[in-house]
């Protein structure tokens, strides 16, 4: 195993967040660590990278035990990449990633050839290289979270941590990081460990789940987490439920006294929207219902009228109750 935690107390000071935990992590596996606020996600991962120290119990990694290691020596079994922007102006794509070598380089800090030619590979790994020479505050979000994971790739180390890379992104580049986070676990064998709160995302693309429970971490395979329920029991309220068909959360509205049927082509992506649309709105799906929507094809009906707009829809089902208020 590249990481293995026994028996490992984290916290604050005389604040024990989590008690006890023993985790494991192969080579080549991309692991997401999901959970609430609060249950120590960011403080596994902070203590994990030494940023502050355990209360108890070992860290391994290839092996050997980091809490008892220098920072230089740790830095060659495990890089780091948190959420902090970066704002250094006058630093270009290529100077960054080159700080990855910087664990191997001589006392003048200068590099080797082999140094550039590992970090002329990171930059090509995550599509980066084009733009190599381009300051930082001249490139996107995006592309400056593939630059700090390329300076992770440069360090050259079996285990990679990550604090929620994708959270200052939008939603096309969150999808663009993680599918890079997945692929390059698969093709350099490292481990890659990272927080999240895009649980959809971790589903989809991760090896193992780590789910922070108030006392204690459940591990295993999305499917699997799916399937036996855990997901629901730990992140599921009153306002949210987790739906373990798709592996989405669906927002749970109060229902109003006003209900409705759907009729016709009941199984098309107009009805499955329109559900959507009524659980928004609080209205019950009922089949006994003197509230009829009929699909039909591309057309909405209610009560001799049509529309091909759900918006239309749910504006006449309202009106069809005036105690219902959308």
């Amino acid at each position: 195993m590249i990481l293995s935690i026994v028996g490992l107390d984290i916290g604050y000071g005389r604040k024990i967040v989590q008690r006890s935990l023993n985790l494991q992590a192969g080579s080549g596996r991309l692991i997401c660590l999901v959970g609430r606020n609060g249950y120590g996600k960011s403080t596994l991962l902070r203590t994990i990278a030494g940023l502050q120290p355990p209360l108890a119990g070992e860290i391994l990694i290839d092996g050997q035990d980091v809490t008892k290691m220098s920072d230089g020596k740790r830095s060659l079994l495990m890089s780091l990449v948190l959420t902090d922007r970066i704002d250094v102006d006058n630093m270009t794509v290529s100077d960054l990633v080159a700080l990855g070598r910087y664990p191997y380089t001589s006392w003048n800090g200068s590099l080797s050839p082999e140094d550039k030619d590992m970090v002329a590979d990171a930059m090509r790994r995550v599509n980066i290289f084009h733009q190599k020479d381009k300051p930082l505050n001249c490139i996107s979000d995006g592309e400056k979270q593939r630059a700090v994971i390329a300076k992770a790739l440069a360090q050259d180390t079996p285990l990679v941590l990550l604090d929620e890379p994708t959270s200052h992104l939008d939603l096309s580049s969150r999808i663009d990081i993680m599918f890079l986070l997945r692929d390059l676990s698969h093709t350099t064998k490292k481990t890659f460990v990272l927080s999240t709160h895009e649980l959809d995302l971790a589903i989809g693309m991760a090896d193992y789940i780590w789910l922070m429970q108030q006392n204690g971490v459940t591990t295993g395979i999305p499917e699997d987490l799916l399937l036996d329920g855990t997901f629901r029991q730990s992140l599921a309220n009153d306002n949210f439920d987790f739906d373990t068909d798709d592996g989405h959360y669906r927002i749970i509205r109060p229902q109003g006294i006003l209900n409705a049927a759907i009729v016709g082509d009941i199984d098309s992506d107009r009805a499955r929207w329109l559900r959507c649309a009524f659980r928004r709105c609080g209205v019950a799906e009922n089949n006994d219902s003197a509230n009829s929507v009929e699909i039909d094809g591309s057309r909405f009906v209610f009560g001799g009228r049509t529309s091909e707009r759900i918006e239309d829809v749910i504006d006449w089902v309202c009106q069809a109750n005036s105690n219902f208020i959308r």
